[in-house]
């Protein structure tokens, strides 16, 4: 597998491969595969899920308060001096013909609520794919940097075998010994942290996908990433979740302002009363009763909470459009890191190439010198260092270039189950809202149908 890695000069491309194995495993885990998994297994968006249906609901009372209501309200009161008693049952019906608008504001601002955190779940899935990809990387990072720091020690301990071998017959001096006995060491050093970092690796890996990874095949080929970063910028303005959900945010806002002024202007209620008195031991004083009344209700002072309201609505307004400008702003800098971090990573895989191809030509030279006496221990040691610094920055400048293109599609609003045609069901973000729907119309989908069944078995349809 390391005799693959030596050479480095493979382009990403045929690093699809290559398939790094840890020992004890069988089963190779795919990056898409870790995508998917997170995907399936967050708990975060398990929480979110479960914020959009209260966000649904809301919708749902908003509307509610639009229809009329009806209550019965039963009574029995008892005259202790005259010794009746009187039972009373009316049916009451109440129906808001107007409130300045109040109502309809907040139920328009309720839908666009519903949006937003709609808009809200796709960027945190985004945020717990990207998630998966940085954990997947590294992992994958640490196991190879593991693999060439397990090859180090193993030839350095062949070396420092070798020098004691030379200094037993006179050919190495108790020096060149002693530099192989601390270059063993460091490297042995080096190999401990590298592992070490693997195992923090793997919990990072658990933490974010769900589950502890097995063997890990390379990444595969770079994703399918915006044609320029001119386009990448225009889907960060106009495409990206975090941007449409301040938009949504900024309409629910404007609505919030015509319900606070709703709360200043007459209100106009019908009121219907159905009634039935029983007397007892008086039957001749039973009687009916039916009443239809119509009101105007004006405030006029209320210590001025009216005003307050509006004034607070208006500045919501405005603190969710610097919200919305900063939200752009962050975006459109984050495009513009991830192409800098793509151009570096492939300038450093370029580099990198070149630095292992005059390494190994260097340590292969030095170490035929050292043979013939022209070179000596310590200097080899040096050359395989230097190799070996070089295989590492050719691993770690692979992972960046990964890194940057799934960081490119994540700025770009792209990073979602979707776009990228995970092996994954799609959590349709519309069932909850369309299984109780609140006047709107029922959206068929696979998530609506376990709903439906779900309501039928606890007798809620």
């Amino acid at each position: 597998m390391m005799s693959r890695i030596s050479g480095f000069g493979r382009c990403i491309a045929m690093a699809a491969a290559l398939v790094v194995a840890m020992p004890g495993m069988s089963a190779a885990d795919s990056l898409r595969q870790a995508m998917a998994d997170a995907y399936r297994n967050s708990q975060l968006l398990e929480q979110s899920r479960y914020l959009l249906r209260v966000e649904d609901e809301g919708v749902n009372q908003a509307f509610a308060a639009l229809l009329p209501t009806v209550s019965f309200v039963a009574s029995s009161s008892r005259d202790l001096v005259q010794d009746t008693s009187t039972t009373t049952f009316r049916l009451l019906g109440e129906l808001v013909i107007y409130q300045g608008g109040a109502r309809i504001n907040a139920r328009r601002g309720a839908e666009q609520a519903v949006n937003a955190a709609r808009q809200q779940l796709i960027s945190l899935e985004q945020q717990v794919l990207i998630d998966a990809v940085t954990a997947y990387l590294e992992v994958w990072e640490a196991i190879q940097i593991v693999e060439v720091r397990q090859r180090n020690v193993r030839v350095l301990t062949e070396q420092l075998r070798a020098a004691r071998d030379r200094f037993e017959v006179g050919e190495d001096t108790r020096t060149d010994v002693a530099q192989a006995e601390s270059q063993l060491a460091t490297a042995r050093s080096a190999l401990a942290a590298a592992e070490g970092t693997l195992e923090i690796a793997r919990e990072l890996f658990n933490l974010a996908v769900g589950r502890y990874p097995n063997a890990l095949a390379s990444p595969g080929g770079l994703p399918h990433l915006p044609s320029s970063e001119d386009e990448a910028q225009r889907l960060a303005r106009q495409q990206h979740p975090a941007v449409l959900a301040r938009q949504f945010e900024v309409a629910a806002a404007e609505f919030g302002v015509g319900e606070a002024r709703g709360a200043s202007r007459p209100n106009i209620t019908l009121d219907l009363s159905l009634g039935q008195t029983v007397e007892a031991p008086n039957p001749t004083q039973e009687g009916e009763s039916a009443t239809l009344a119509l009101t105007l209700t004006q405030p006029i002072y209320r210590g001025g909470q009216l005003g307050s309201l509006e004034r607070q609505a208006l500045a919501q307004v405005e603190a969710v459009r610097y919200g919305l400008n900063q939200q752009v702003r962050l975006n459109l800098q984050v495009v513009g890191n991830a192409y800098a971090r793509l151009r570096i990573a492939n300038a450093q895989i370029q580099a990198s190439d070149q630095r292992i191809r005059a390494a190994q030509l260097a340590f292969e030279g030095v170490r035929e010198e050292a043979a013939l006496g022209a070179r000596t221990t310590l200097d080899v040691l040096d050359a395989e260092q230097d190799l070996l610094e070089a295989r590492i920055s050719r691993i770690e400048a692979q992972g960046d270039l990964y890194a940057a293109s799934y960081g490119i599609l994540a700025a770009s609003g792209l990073m979602t189950v979707r776009h990228l045609e995970l092996p994954v069901p799609e959590y349709d973000v519309a069932a909850y809202g369309a299984a109780f729907p609140g006047g709107r119309v029922r959206v068929a989908s696979p998530q609506g149908d376990r709903l439906d069944t779900l309501l039928q078995a606890i007798g809620r349809e």
